[in-house]
């Protein structure tokens, strides 16, 4: 048996391990260019997201509103709680009107928040002061402040009406 050994190469022609600066900074550049790329595209993504998502919780909360008046023959008023009488037994002061409430009628847990953190708003519209052209309209008006929290903007995103939607009720109108 024969066992040959190979002598080590010299001292001054060893290969030596690590990165050199060139390849740290083009590492750099590509993470940098992949994080700009996720910026541009993705967060407009997030903000139709969270738009089609207020819409969605608006569609909810008129479902609710209707089975409410459904069972107690009216909206919810201001003095019952708002929209929190779709999560909340309101107080009565008629028994009678406090046994037709079946609710919750939301999901419990559910937040009447928008997703940038906002109440949602809920108005009962007086339909006696209300024009002719009206008359077609929600009885009440449903929406989102949106994304700046300042009512009567562009950004807002309301419930549609029927006469908004050319007769495809449910549907919400977009917020420009």
């Amino acid at each position: 048996m024969r066992i040959q050994i190979r002598p080590s190469a010299p001292a001054g022609r060893r290969s030596q391990a690590g990165f050199t600066l060139i390849e740290i900074l083009l590492v750099i550049v590509i993470i940098l260019l992949l994080a700009g790329a996720l910026v541009v595209f993705v967060l407009p993504q997030q903000e139709g997201a969270e738009k089609n998502t207020t819409r969605l919780m608006l569609s909810n909360v008129s479902t609710a509103l209707d089975t409410y008046r459904l069972n107690l023959g009216h909206y919810p008023t201001e003095q019952e709680g708002g929209l929190n009488a779709l999560l909340t037994k309101p107080t009565f002061e008629n028994e009678r009107q406090g046994e037709k409430w079946q609710g919750p009628y939301l999901k419990p847990g559910t937040r009447l928040d928008d997703p940038w953190g906002f109440a949602l708003r809920y108005e009962v519209v007086d339909r006696s002061q209300a024009s002719d052209g009206a008359k077609s309209a929600l009885p009440y008006k449903l929406f989102s402040v949106g994304p700046d929290g300042q009512p009567d903007t562009d950004d807002d995103i309301k419930m549609a009406t029927e006469s908004d939607t050319s007769g495809a009720s449910g549907a919400s109108a977009p917020a420009k």
